[in-house]
């Protein structure tokens, strides 16, 4: 399969398309010549990638709540969606704290409007939600988990997307075990890139404290995450859709995150931040009191590798060269174009490294 071939010309609707990383998915479909509509709110952000590269000048840009199904149907009727990608979220744990219901409400019953538009529309022929590694009742052990563990995320937000794939299974059991529309979903370790500009995330928290040279304050150093560059779960997404669009068995849940080896301690993260961002920043810790979260999580990506052949591209410190690299641009006034020229870059410089792209083509 050639991916980029693939998308050419398909008709595919992105919801949560203005957050950071529907930003990234949209101006990659957009290259390959996709037909794209995005579906969301404003940006989460101010600022936002979304607005900063212009990513709404090559796509059909919507605004809308997933909440709101009249809505929803709208959009399906016009643009008949060949494939379907579910990224519109509450994606914060501390926001879930502060705001259950409404968290509840946008990543259950917003998974479910999506998924009754899916079934109701019959143009779908690939759906995929997009759900997170902290799906998984977390025991706080040292290997990774599997798609066959169970689900029962700790918080409002982690348990909501377990929620989440629930609804899919259900969905994907009672209406569309005739294969008329393959159904999956991914569950994605944390994810880090340009163009971030998230409360209560590690990256955007060192380049907000660097851009005011201040001290990067660390709530938890020794918290163990699988960190990965936006553009590895992305991927994998695209190769999933477009496997499943073509034969169905390829359909299923499925872990995306790094290798052992890129699952770090958040102070180790920080180190390689200031370590490539120079300048003499540094960091403290600094534990404010905050609400329970994890602190050892690892996904056991057998599954997906053996499936597709896929695998990670980047290890750490090149995709921290490459957040620098975004970022720099960014604090310097770069234009829209620029943004997206190095966001383009990046992509293709990917796309050449990537085994599971090149054992494809």
């Amino acid at each position: 399969m050639d991916i980029k071939s693939f998308y050419k010309g398909k008709k595919v609707l992105v919801t949560g398309h203005t957050g950071f990383k529907g930003s990234w998915l949209c101006s990659i479909l957009s290259g390959f010549g996709a037909e794209v509509t995005g579906y969301s709110l404003t940006p989460p952000t101010s600022p936002s990638l979304f607005e900063l590269a212009d990513i709404g000048k090559d796509i059909a840009h919507v605004v809308g709540d997933v909440r709101d199904i009249e809505s929803l149907k709208r959009v399906f009727e016009e643009k008949q969606p060949e494939i379907v990608f579910h990224l519109a979220a509450q994606p914060i744990v501390r926001e879930s704290y502060r705001n259950p219901l409404e968290t509840y409400e946008i990543n259950v019953m917003g998974t479910a409007n999506i998924l009754e538009c899916v079934r109701l529309a019959g143009c779908v022929k690939s759906f995929l939600n997009v759900t997170t590694d902290k799906v998984y009742l977390n025991r706080e052990w040292e290997w990774g988990y599997r798609e066959t563990d169970e689900l029962d995320g700790y918080d409002p937000y982690s348990n909501s997307k377990s929620c989440s794939e629930l609804v899919t299974h259900s969905y994907k059991n009672s209406f569309f075990s005739d294969g008329s529309t393959a159904i999956s979903t991914a569950r994605a370790g944390n994810v880090i890139g340009g163009g971030d500009f998230a409360a209560d995330r590690i990256i955007p928290d060192c380049i907000r404290a660097a851009q005011k040279h201040e001290d990067i304050i660390v709530r938890n150093p020794f918290s163990t995450r699988p960190y990965q560059h936006v553009l590895e779960p992305l991927f994998a997404y695209l190769l999933i859709a477009a496997k499943q669009y073509e034969d169905i068995s390829y359909e299923g849940y499925y872990n995306v995150g790094p290798d052992d080896n890129c699952c770090f301690e958040t102070g180790r993260i920080v180190d390689l931040f200031t370590e490539k961002w120079g300048q003499g920043i540094k960091w403290i810790n600094k534990y404010d009191g905050g609400p329970h979260e994890a602190n050892f999580l690892k996904l056991d990506c057998a599954k997906i590798k053996t499936k597709f052949g896929w695998k990670p591209t980047w290890e750490l410190p090149e995709t921290m060269d490459k957040i620098v690299e975004w970022t720099r641009l960014y604090l310097d006034g770069a234009s829209a174009d620029t943004l997206r020229e190095c966001m383009n870059r990046q992509t293709a410089e990917f796309m050449e490294k990537a085994v599971f792209i090149n054992n494809n083509d």
